[in-house]
């Protein structure tokens, strides 16, 4: 299993994006969205047309297929969610995207929200916990709490698009994120092609 939280970031696109593949490819997910995400998923994906209500309506607004019992999704104050308990097994969990807020909470062991305390679990339990940190430009204390993610062992991926795949649209750029995401998850994946590769090779 894969958790996959959306916090209040712009950019929640990567982390809808990331569980409509996992889905795809038969993993099961489980997602945690914050309140602040969901108003962010409003105004940049539903473009305040509608409320938001869950995440398995918004896949299925997307006219995206998936299995329903393969989607879990938890509110964000849910302490009594099984995954708030390192005695639940997942596999890791990304945050996707990760405000600075998120961010610091996450380093510093406040796990006041049901998304930092299941990177609390990961990081005890010895499990990949991933953020993908969305702002721009960073301060110092963005950038040392960067440094402190990644020397409690956290993985770090930006959202930086790379070029070299000609992207043509803004699905494009989301995808080769929600592609890198996926490899740094060990799955594979067909986003982009890998540098010299075959288009739709595995990635």
């Amino acid at each position: 299993m894969i958790i996959v939280g959306i916090s209040g970031a712009s950019g929640p696109i990567l982390g809808i994006r990331l569980v409509e593949e996992l889905l795809t490819a038969g993993e099961p997910v489980t997602a945690i969205v914050s309140d602040a995400a969901r108003q962010i998923i409003e105004y940049e994906i539903m473009e305040q047309k509608a409320a938001y209500i869950g995440l398995a309506e918004i896949l299925t607004a997307r006219n995206q297929a998936f299995d329903r019992t393969r989607l879990t999704e938890h509110d964000n104050s849910d302490f009594f969610a099984p995954i708030a308990s390192g005695s639940t097994a997942f596999e890791a969990v990304a945050v996707v995207p990760c405000s600075m807020k998120t961010l610091s909470a996450i380093v510093h062991g406040y796990a006041d929200s049901l998304i930092c305390r299941t990177c609390d679990v990961a990081l005890k339990e010895k499990r990949q916990c991933l953020i993908v940190p969305r702002e721009t430009p960073l301060n110092k204390v963005h950038t040392r709490n960067l440094h402190r993610a990644a020397c409690a062992g956290i993985d770090i991926l930006p959202p930086m698009p790379g070029f070299y795949t000609r992207p043509e649209s803004v699905d494009d750029v989301v995808d080769f994120i929600v592609g890198k995401i996926l490899s740094l998850l060990g799955k594979s994946h067909h986003l982009f092609a890998s540098w010299g590769g075959e288009d739709g090779g595995d990635c």
